[in-house]
Formats: C-alpha cells, structure tokens, sequence
C-alpha cells in the first residue's frame, strides 16, 4: 500500500516542473570576440611642464611630510639642495619625486626612497637666474602622487 501512494506524487513532481519550463534547453548566445587590446599609455607620476608654480596638494596628518629647498648660492656651480626636514609620515611615505625646471628651461629630476632620514639631502643642478622652479611629490602608501612643495628657488637671498 506504501508503493502505491509514492508513484503518484512522483508523476505529478515532474508534470509541474516540465509546466513550469525547467525542462527547456538554455538559450544560445552569440559568441563575442574578444576586443582588440588598446595600447594605453601609464600616466607619469609628475605632471607636464609649467613656467609658474601651481597649487600644493595636503597630506593627511599621519602622513605629513617637511622638505626644504635652498640654493648653494654659488655662481661657478649652482646648486639646487632639496633638503628632508621629517615628519609623521617619514616612515609611510613610500619616496619623495623632486623635479627642478630651471631658468634655462632644463628638467633635472630626482628622488628620495625609503629609508626617508632627516637631513638627507638631493642635490640638483640649478643656475644663476632666479626663476629655478623646485617641485616635490610625496607618493602616499597606495600609490598616489601628491604635490607637497612647489616654489622658485632664488639663486640667493640678499635679505636672510
């Protein structure tokens, strides 16, 4: 009498899901070629060329850093000295970008890496004019570059 009772139920199982379409073959869709790779180019860290200084990004608090530029003030060998002053951020702060576009239009560049130590100093080629432009980028720990410093750089100071 048991067996009798299971078949029934059973039948009607798979009459509801063939109603219901569960039986149906999935559609078919078109296959997509796979799109033609476009070269693309990675955009530098340091931003093109201006004459005149620009805006200065912050850092947050936890990652602030301090770097000082001065030039040696010498005439037979100009100097640009970009000097790290510390901060909270010396130890997250990955490197320091420094670039210097000097009155004569040349680009001189350079960098700090990690370990980051007060008083550790860049030194780049500058001139006797007074339009050296310094530009120095902190790149944060995920990755992003962050303009913390960009001013001229008198060849010297008469009043200091």
């Amino acid at each position: 009498m048991i067996l009798r009772g299971i078949p029934g139920p059973a039948l009607l199982m798979v009459l509801l899901l063939a109603v219901a379409g569960c039986t149906q073959m999935a559609p078919v869709l078109p296959v997509m070629s796979s799109p033609t790779p476009v070269p693309t180019t990675i955009q530098a860290s340091m931003p093109v060329d201006s004459v005149t200084p620009g805006p200065t990004g912050t850092l947050p608090g936890y990652w602030n850093v301090n770097v000082q530029v001065s030039s040696n003030g010498q005439a037979i060998n100009p100097q640009i000295v970009i000097t790290f002053r510390g901060g909270m951020g010396m130890n997250l702060i990955s490197r320091l970008e420094i670039r210097v576009t000097r009155s004569d239009g040349i680009v001189e560049t350079g960098e700090m890496i990690q370990p980051l130590n007060i008083g550790q100093t860049v030194t780049l080629p500058g001139t006797t004019g007074y339009q050296d432009r310094a530009e120095v980028w902190a790149i944060t720990p995920q990755g992003d570059a962050v303009k913390i410093l960009d001013q001229y750089v008198p060849f010297r100071s008469y009043n200091s």
